[in-house]
């Protein structure tokens, strides 16, 4: 673990800061932390729990330009968005702050025996193996929940935001937390399989590629330990013939261009009824066309940099690829900054199975359009993919949206809205999209020990 990790400004390509990883002997430390911990947290009440979620809420709020400026400099967000991430971390720590007592509550079961209930008592510590791309919402994502029921946590970040990863950490330390509650480990991927199958360590959570979370799933299945898996998604974007072809694009570009198209729930394939398919995409080229390209930092950018030189190669790729396979490029080529990592947003028509835009997950500002013929055609594409993360579906007939839903083989459907992560419901997909849930009641008695107690 003598490799330094190292920190890229991507609006210029410039190194702004290494880290020196942790050592084998610093690892084994920091469990050791942490199982101490684990032993003791598990026993505080739940108003000393939630107590320290409140305390971190406030601290977030506090740092908010400091923790936003962070993460423009690391992966390229804009600033703006930086500062609405920090302030959706806040919230969802107050919203198990609030709800934690009673999503934990023992359940009472009517059986023969003079007393039956179920309790949900915490696992202990859990390694949370998070990305780049939200940098602090997917972990407080998985930490508060995780913390309020009980457990402690173990941070592997990636390796390219760990000026993120030790500013959560001291966010924890600073808000009271005990020592050893909440800890980041600085190692590389291939130091993750040693970590999971150690015995401190009770379960474990990942959000990221479907090659990280495949062999993440399979070093936990060795050990049998619990695992819940965030991946990847190429997430349908349906519009029916009767929606309006102008409001839509409006949507599907910001649907299209969150974190610059760097998101598993951003939509990617762009399923339209052929009635309205030329009207639409017009709409769309023209709001990808008119898109402002720049430095994150600026008020005015709607479209930053990628987080690194690799992800737009891979993203021009894949463009390349669609477009040999016949697919057609229907925007221009802007004019781009001369440094950094900047792809281009792009709109390709004429997509379908088999190409690269339509198979694989596209992460970049690329949207592929796609015409269906009816609702069955549609949901049949849609389908045909091996992601099931989100979806949604834009048309007048709500009822018949919500119908359709049902035949969606994803995680979450939201029908005249963009796919989004909201603490109040499930968040989670099916197929190679991953599996278990985070957030709401459903994602706190994720890490927990559903027992049974039986009194006669």
């Amino acid at each position: 673990m003598d490799t330094e990790f190292t920190s890229i400004d991507p609006t210029i390509g410039t190194v702004i800061a290494t880290y020196a990883p942790h050592s084998a002997t610093e690892v084994a430390q920091r469990l050791e932390r942490a199982a101490a911990a684990a032993s003791r947290w598990r026993r505080e009440p739940i108003g000393v729990r939630t107590g320290l979620l409140e305390r971190v809420a406030a601290l977030l709020e506090a740092r908010t330009e400091t923790y936003a400026r962070l993460m423009t400099d690391e992966m390229g967000k804009l600033l703006t968005d930086a500062r609405a991430e920090i302030t959706k971390c806040a919230a969802g720590c107050r919203y198990y702050a609030a709800n934690a007592e009673r999503m934990l509550a023992s359940e009472p079961v009517t059986t023969e025996a003079a007393k039956s209930y179920v309790t949900f008592d915490p696992l202990g510590p859990v390694l949370a193996i998070m990305p780049w791309n939200f940098p602090f919402w997917q972990v407080f994502r998985f930490a508060a929940p995780a913390i309020a029921a009980g457990n402690v946590a173990l941070l592997k970040h990636a390796t390219n935001v760990c000026g993120c990863a030790l500013a959560i950490e001291a966010a924890w330390h600073d808000a009271g937390a005990p020592e050893g509650l909440f800890q980041t480990l600085l190692v590389p991927a291939s130091a993750v399989g040693t970590i999971v199958a150690d015995e401190r360590i009770r379960a474990v959570t990942l959000t990221g590629s479907e090659h990280a979370g495949t062999s993440v799933a399979e070093a936990a299945g060795r050990a049998c330990k619990k695992c819940v898996l965030e991946l990847g998604g190429s997430d349908p974007f349906l519009v029916r013939a009767d929606a309006d072809p102008v409001q839509a694009a409006r949507s599907a570009a910001r649907a299209r261009l969150v974190n610059a198209g760097q998101s598993c729930i951003a939509a990617k394939r762009f399923i339209v009824a052929a009635d309205i398919a030329d009207a639409f995409t017009a709409a769309l080229v023209d709001e990808m066309e008119r898109l402002r390209i720049g430095d994150p930092r600026a008020g005015e950018t709607e479209l930053g940099p990628l987080a690194r030189g690799d992800l737009r190669d891979e993203v021009a790729r894949q463009v390349q690829a669609s477009m040999a396979a016949g697919a057609r490029r229907l925007t221009s080529t802007p004019t781009l900054p001369d440094r950094g990592f900047f792809s281009p947003p792009v709109v390709l028509g004429d997509v379908r199975p088999g190409m690269a835009a339509f198979d694989e997950e596209v992460f970049g500002p690329v949207a592929a359009v796609i015409t269906a013929v009816d609702d069955a055609d549609a949901i049949a594409l849609a389908n045909r993919s091996r992601y099931g993360l989100g979806a949604s579906i834009w048309t007048r007939d709500t009822a018949r949206a919500e119908a359709l839903a049902r035949e969606l083989d994803v995680g979450m459907v939201f029908v005249n809205e963009t796919v989004h992560s909201d603490p109040r419901v499930p968040f989670g997909g099916v197929k190679r999209s991953g599996y278990g849930r985070e957030l709401s009641h459903y994602g706190i008695r994720e890490f927990v020990n559903v027992r049974t107690i039986v009194v006669s």
